[in-house]
């Protein structure tokens, strides 16, 4: 099943691939097709994930050091936040904003199993949101908040006791770090939110990698994804600062990549600044392979049996073509 390209109408015939080659007229290296593709390929899955799996596993760690530094909420009071000032705490909307996650979070892993290009992908959204993530583990290190709320309840600090600091780290991690399950009990993890973050970076993936035509698809997605976030600010959960940085910095991400991702040009050109940042070589060797928009198309995830699947995914190294009519 092939769909439409949600980011404009474009001629084939100007955005295929064909062995890596770039078009003619531009001075970007030749990429040349090689057996080892697929070896390489698999490397940047294999590296993409384990990466991923490290800056979550980091901030989770790092909140239990943060955890030990936060003041008390009775000498340390909330800060003043001028949202608090007109909307009273609802007790459930975090509750909400949780659910709302999972659920985008579930749709985008089923969107993303039948996508064509499933690995170009998961890489990218991996990359980012364990970068978003390390991020994250900076910026509450170095300013630690106190509580926003009275109602919050933190775990005794543990100081010098180094076991239970690592089954409080292993707790998060078996939980998925969520309120709901009963494993997030840490506080100082505030600057900047990280619900926001999984919110809005999964909110701009499925509405990027699928069709354009599904605007009702796009709109539940981006209420489901809205409502998660103002529910945030509703449960006292985050000031208001933490939630307008986490999605400053991951919507500026998102569109700095997938910008250099998306347009062959900018790649080659000296001019542009954005390989100044310090992920452009992590860029390079993810994207290696794609010289093209990833196409919006779709397909089977499994090819058995084979009589059953009308158009099963095929194995690549390269980006093949661009997008189906």
């Amino acid at each position: 099943m092939a769909s439409e390209d949600h980011q404009g109408n474009k001629d084939p015939a100007d955005t295929s691939i064909t062995d890596g080659a770039p078009s003619p007229g531009t001075s970007c290296p030749v990429h040349s097709h090689t057996a080892e593709d697929a070896k390489r390929n698999g490397l940047r899955k294999g590296l993409v994930r384990h990466r991923d799996y490290v800056k979550i596993s980091v901030p989770e760690g790092k909140v239990n050091l943060v955890h030990e530094r936060v003041p008390p909420k009775e000498n340390s009071p909330p800060l003043p936040d001028k949202f608090f000032d007109y909307i009273d705490r609802v007790q459930w909307a975090f509750t909400v904003t949780e659910v709302n996650g999972m659920v985008l979070v579930s749709v985008w892993s089923i969107q993303l199993l039948f996508h064509r290009y499933k690995a170009i992908v998961g890489r990218r959204y991996f990359f980012l949101l364990g970068t978003l993530y390390m991020y994250r583990c900076i910026t509450m290190y170095v300013t630690t908040l106190p509580v926003p709320g009275m109602h919050m309840v933190c775990a005794p600090k543990l100081y010098g006791d180094s076991q239970a600091k690592l089954q409080r780290v292993l707790q998060l991690l078996s939980g998925g770090g969520l309120s709901i399950t009963g494993s997030h009990l840490l506080c100082g993890d505030f600057l900047y939110s990280g619900h926001t973050v999984i919110l809005t970076l999964t909110y701009l993936f499925l509405k990027e990698y699928s069709p354009r035509s599904f605007w009702w698809y796009h709109l539940m997605c981006w209420l489901t994804a809205a409502v998660g976030v103002v529910c945030i600010l509703v449960a006292h959960e985050h000031y208001s600062v933490d939630v307008v940085v986490a999605y400053f910095i991951t919507t500026r991400l998102f569109y700095w990549y997938h910008t250099m991702a998306n347009l062959q040009t900018l790649k080659c050109s000296p001019n542009n600044y954005l390989t100044h940042t310090w992920w452009n070589p992590v860029f390079n060797f993810f994207e290696r392979n794609v010289q093209t928009q990833v196409p919006c198309s779709f397909c089977w995830p499994i090819t058995w049996p084979p009589a059953c699947l009308k158009n099963p995914c095929k194995k690549y190294s390269m980006v093949q073509s661009s997008r189906e009519e």
